[in-house]
């Protein structure tokens, strides 16, 4: 009788965590205070999973920003670049996660990437030739510690050597093989240690063995776990995967030294009949991922019951457990007092996903009927708002639909002679920074203290103030600086019929980031026009071009929490088509550049390729055609995307038939260029130069030097210069030096292709 969650969420029901580390780098409290606050928050996720029943109390699952940053940590993984800053341990972790600038030292941040197909994002560690692994830390034994102190049953949990060393960036010539033998050494040396505590079960996460795996692959992590499973414990391991299926390695996985194995069954598409093929052993525990930790439904109890009981495995052998963490959903349905009880009583947040488990074990292993019959009752009575006009139009698309007339290069022709715009154009990717005085207006409008007039009075001063700064600085293309947003998907779900909206559901998205995704809960349509009137009123105040801003359909899509009764593509399909009819308002009011973001398209990526173009790329590049298929040849596309791994969709994103697309591309070194290049893109690029979620300012000669590199590889005529994300959560004096910096750096750089040009 045991049940299982593979993590908590960190950042506190009222985002305590948030504000506490901000806090700390603005050094209004100082480590101690910050680590007060951060223990306060584990007591109370421990206590909580103690009073749910929950078998295991969960620790190492703690983050001041990032777990696989804790575990190069940890290991001393840190590049010599921030160890030369001589911080203290803390601010030299922060430093590697944020980058730093300070007396003349300015260092960027590692490369921050989204993790597998969440809207999570991880930092990369960076191995170096010199870099010397060995444990290095003891935060993971220190929250142990506290854990036992007042709960007896209790799990630590620690990424994997594999996953650590697939995920990691290897920068000489040493490569992950290299590493492996050190990297298990000091593994060992974390289980000698743990050793010393009164354990149950420690997790090892391996999350990377469900993607395609080599033979060298294999061979790689059998080789890593003959070796560290070679000694033996007073504790248990449990070797987690999540986010697949283990297809490629499940008769390794049975044979290894493991005491449990924990499988998704959700997400792992073959996990059932790779488990009821090959069986399960019956020394082994399986923890199995049956509840969903990713999606806000309430779980069906009924669909549960039926898929354990087709487990090869006795009630001795199984644990009930969550598919992922719990991380990547809210705390508490409780928490949303204005949501409607028709709608609140389908849903389950972190807290009610405890509870679920407790309900699953006593009907599983108890025989309690009634929690069966009370939980079908409410699937029984679940009615998503149907729209039959929305319906009809997503039935009546055809092929030609999604194309867009002329061809991209007929259409560059075109926009170049329209726009007629120097030589690589400086642009923003679109919100400018949310100030204090901005959110405190949009507060005060929804709390009645100030009417729409007023609130829109503000709001207009704001775009006023930006249009004319961005004038002033030289730029030549501009944005009207999203004031009135407090989301780019929230603010556009707001807008669209079938969304339904939280108070508190806040779920991070990394380090003190946090987002609060809207729930699809009906059939998706534009209620009014959205952006309109704030578009045209900002192109009012210019003759420059400003583009209108949308947000594209698969980034609403996968940043939302999605219904579960209809496939991705239709729900997808609705909402390209609610996009399409705000591009053509646009269009049909004087906006000529029109930028729709998709910086979520890698997201919901299949994690095996060979998945990739029949259950994913197959709807969602289509998607996104179908938004701008309508527009004018002159009328210019834009997109953007950010923080994933585009390398190997490049083909992908081309075929999207975006006129202009910009990459965040500074944290990863300007890689992706190599691969544009290499696939021979068309479509016209804008790679980040530089990166907007460190705090710091790069000079002028750095973002020179980086239109340098970019044009060493990609012809002028196919550049724009712009930094590699949204500027919304920066403060408004580093943003306007580094974009002053971005100018004078564009500037400089036509100087010299003019003089080139001269000599020639």
């Amino acid at each position: 009788m045991s049940t299982n969650i593979i993590g908590f969420p960190r950042i506190g029901e009222n985002r305590e965590l948030k504000r506490a580390t901000e806090k700390y780098w603005k050094g209004e409290i100082d480590q101690d205070q910050l680590n007060d606050i951060a223990d306060g928050l584990k007591d109370k996720n421990w206590q909580k999973q103690a009073e749910s029943g929950l078998t295991w109390i969960a620790t190492g699952d703690f983050s001041y920003f990032d777990n696989l940053l804790d575990l190069a940590n940890l290991l001393n993984i840190i590049p010599k670049r921030y160890k030369d800053l001589k911080l203290n341990p803390l601010d030299t972790y922060f430093a590697q996660a944020r980058g730093y600038q300070s007396e003349g030292k300015s260092v960027k941040a590692l490369p921050l990437k989204k993790w597998f197909n969440t809207n999570y994002h991880y930092l990369v560690p960076e191995f170096d030739d010199d870099t010397e692994v060995r444990l290095a830390g003891d935060t993971l034994f220190q929250d142990l510690t506290k854990a036992l102190k007042k709960h007896k049953n209790v799990k630590t949990s620690l990424i994997g050597p594999f996953t650590l060393l697939k995920l990691g960036h290897f920068s000489g010539e040493k490569q992950a093989r290299n590493f492996a033998p050190a990297v298990v050494a000091a593994y060992k040396d974390i289980f000698k240690k743990l050793n010393e505590h009164q354990l149950a079960w420690l997790q090892i996460d391996e999350p990377a063995i469900v993607f395609d795996l080599s033979d060298d692959d294999r061979a790689l992590f059998k080789e890593i776990y003959k070796d560290l499973l070679s000694e033996k414990h007073n504790f248990k391991v449990n070797l987690q995967t999540y986010f697949g299926d283990v297809r490629d390695i499940y008769d390794d996985l049975i044979e290894l030294d493991f005491d449990g194995l924990g499988l998704d069954f959700l997400e792992g598409k073959e996990s059932l009949d790779i488990v009821g093929k090959k069986g399960f052993p019956a020394d082994k525990v399986l923890f199995a991922g049956v509840l969903n930790g990713k999606n806000i439904w309430r779980n069906n109890y009924t669909a549960t019951i039926n898929l354990l009981k087709k487990l090869p495995v006795t009630e001795d052998n199984l644990v009930i457990s969550t598919s992922c963490s719990l991380l990547h959903v809210p705390y508490n349905v409780d928490n949303e007092t204005e949501l409607a009880s028709d709608i609140k009583q389908h849903l389950s947040f972190a807290y009610q996903k405890l509870n679920e488990l407790n309900d699953l074990n006593a009907i599983y292993f108890d025989g309690h009927k009634d929690k069966l019959d009370e939980n079908q009752k409410v699937f029984d009575n679940i009615q998503h708002p149907a729209d039959t006009a929305v319906q009809k139009r997503v039935q009546d698309l055809k092929d030609s639909d999604f194309v867009r007339s002329p061809e991209r290069a007929k259409r560059e022709v075109l926009q170049k002679k329209r726009f007629n715009l120097p030589e690589l154009p400086t642009t923003t990717i679109g919100s400018f920074p949310q100030t204090k005085d901005v959110r405190e207006n949009r507060s005060r409008f929804r709390k009645g203290e100030i009417n729409r007039e007023q609130y829109q009075e503000f709001i207009d001063e704001k775009i006023k103030r930006i249009i004319k700064w961005q004038e002033e600085a030289g730029f030549d293309v501009l944005v009207h600086g999203e004031y009135e947003r407090n989301d780019m998907v929230e603010y556009f779900g707001e807008n669209l019929a079938g969304f339904v909206f939280t108070k508190k559901a806040w779920v991070q998205s990394y380090g003190s980031r946090a987002v609060k995704p809207p729930i699809i809960w009906g059939d998706v349509s534009r209620k009014h026009p959205i952006s309109v009137a704030t578009s045209t009123y900002a192109q009012s105040l210019t003759d420059k071009p400003v583009k209108g801003m949308l947000t594209g359909p698969v980034t609403i899509f996968n940043w939302s929490f999605p219904r579960e009764d209809i496939s991705p593509k239709e729900s997808v399909t609705q909402i390209a088509l609610a996009i399409q009819d705000e591009v053509l308002d646009l269009e049909k009011h004087g906006i000529a550049i029109i930028q729709i973001d998709e910086a979520a398209l890698r997201e919901k990526l299949p994690l095996r390729k060979t998945d990739w173009y029949s259950q994913y790329l197959d709807w969602a590049v289509p998607a996104f055609k179908l938004v701008h298929s309508r527009v004018q040849p002159e009328t210019q596309i834009h997109t953007h995307m950010c923080y994933s791994e585009f390398n190997d969709i490049i083909p992908a994103i081309d075929a999207l038939d975006a006129d202009v697309i910009s990459f965040e591309a500074s944290r990863s070194d300007l890689s992706i260029i190599d691969e544009l290049k290499k696939n021979h893109f068309e479509t016209e690029v804008g790679p980040g130069v530089y990166d907007i979620h460190s705090p710091r300012i790069p000079s002028t000669d750095e973002i020179h030097g980086i239109i340098q590199k970019i044009l060493a590889k990609l012809p002028v005529d196919k550049v724009w210069v712009n930094p590699d994300c949204g500027l919304k959560t920066r403060g408004e004096a580093e943003t306007f030096a580094s974009l002053e910096n971005l100018v004078s750096a564009t500037k400089q750089t036509r100087a010299e292709l003019s003089e080139n040009l001269v000599k020639e």
